[in-house]
């Protein structure tokens, strides 16, 4: 693994993200799957992370791997253009960029369409929110199934396994919204 030199001040920034996040050294350690002692060396400047490690701590405190080494921040446009960007398919679903990039949320318009993705089932750290543009909307919540119209909404903890599918022919049209840091939309329909 590549190991990013750290600043003398990025290793109590960790400490702190874990402590304002309200984590015990062993919760933190646990959730990016390291020793709560490797993570204590982390904290104390002893160790280097790995780009992979800055990237799941960033993920757990809630924070980007940027904010962790205090790279300065750009100010983005916070309009977004419906002529601007590309749709981009993956998986038989079809995503437009509805927000800025690089964000603790994103944003994204995603046209569902019937198709094998149905049966995919995630299950990830998060949230998600999701209201139906137009079509039909099949929303598996652990065992419970919904089905939505067009107005409805849907808010969850992206624990929970979920799937999401079409529940009309044509497909669905939705407004999505979910927590994932840095994450490319076409990710989305490829993770589980």
């Amino acid at each position: 693994m590549t190991s990013v030199p750290v600043e003398p001040d990025v290793a109590p920034q960790l400490r702190a993200l874990r402590r304002r996040s309200g984590l015990t050294l062993e919760a933190a350690a646990a959730r990016v799957g390291m020793s709560p002692a490797h993570l204590s060396r982390l904290e104390t400047g002893r160790r280097q992370p790995s780009l992979p490690m800055l990237l799941a701590l960033a993920r757990t405190y809630g924070t980007t791997v940027s904010d962790l080494l205090g790279e300065a921040t750009f100010v983005q446009d916070p309009i977004v253009r419906a002529d601007r960007g590309e749709p981009v398919g993956a998986g038989g679903w079809t995503y437009r960029q509805a927000g800025g990039s690089g964000r603790a949320m994103q944003a994204l318009r995603l046209r569902v369409r019937p198709g094998p993705q149905e049966k995919l089932v995630r299950v990830h750290p998060g949230e998600e929110w999701l209201h139906v543009l137009e079509g039909g909307l099949r929303l598996t919540l652990g065992e419970a199934v919904h089905l939505l119209g067009p107005g409805d909404s849907a808010h969850f903890d992206s624990l929970t396994p979920h799937r999401i599918a079409a529940a009309s022919s044509g497909g669905v049209e939705l407004l999505f919204v979910h927590t994932l840091l840095q994450s490319a939309p076409a990710e989305l329909c490829l993770g589980g």
